[in-house]
């Protein structure tokens, strides 16, 4: 399974087979219930996690008590509290497995300690956080840009798989809608 790690690595730099067998000892690996926490608020964030199999989901609990989902990962996705991660800071998130999950995990010294070792890592992980700020932009763009019911509509197109895999409460809950506003804006796009 690491070898999907390999494989994405490939789409933004080359290793080759040595390299990867050394690369791939600084990770650690982990099979995730459906709803087991790999983080909770309070934590301090020590990890950085990509998604072999399954999917994850990043949120807080806001001022009313109820869950907001900021970002989910799927196969070949990272997901971390970054400012927490980077800084060894308490997180004020929790990251979650939404169904069972197999992942690759690193710390934040032994990532310092892969990119001394393979240069050609900074180039990855910077083609990986370059992805991840882009989307993030788009996000509050559609966001602040578009009606719910837009939103939601370019949340699916753009993000196809999600529609089928995500619940839809967490899908609800990641486009700041209830539940119930989500099954009207479907309801209304079959009829």
């Amino acid at each position: 399974m690491v070898d999907i790690l390999k494989k994405h690595i490939g789409k933004f730099a080359q290793v080759s087979g040595d390299e990867f067998e050394g690369i791939k000892n600084f990770f650690g690996t982990k099979v995730l219930s459906k709803k087991e926490n790999l983080l909770e608020e309070g934590q301090i964030c020590r990890h950085h996690y990509f998604v072999l199999s399954g999917l994850l989901r990043k949120f807080y609990i806001n001022e009313k008590g109820i869950e907001q989902t900021t970002e989910f990962a799927i196969e070949n996705w990272w997901m971390t509290d970054n400012m927490a991660f980077e800084h060894k800071l308490v997180s004020d998130f929790y990251i979650q497995a939404v169904e069972k999950s197999t992942i690759l995990y690193i710390t934040k010294d032994n990532q310092e300690q892969l990119l001394k070792e393979f240069p050609v890592m900074e180039r990855y992980f910077r083609f990986v956080y370059q992805r991840a700020y882009a989307a993030a932009q788009m996000r509050i763009k559609y966001l602040y840009s578009l009606s719910k019911e837009a939103f939601y509509l370019q949340s699916v197109k753009r993000y196809p798989e999600f529609a089928q895999r995500i619940p839809q409460y967490l899908l609800a809950s990641y486009l700041g809608f209830t539940p119930e506003y989500l099954s009207e804006i479907r309801k209304r796009r079959i009829s």
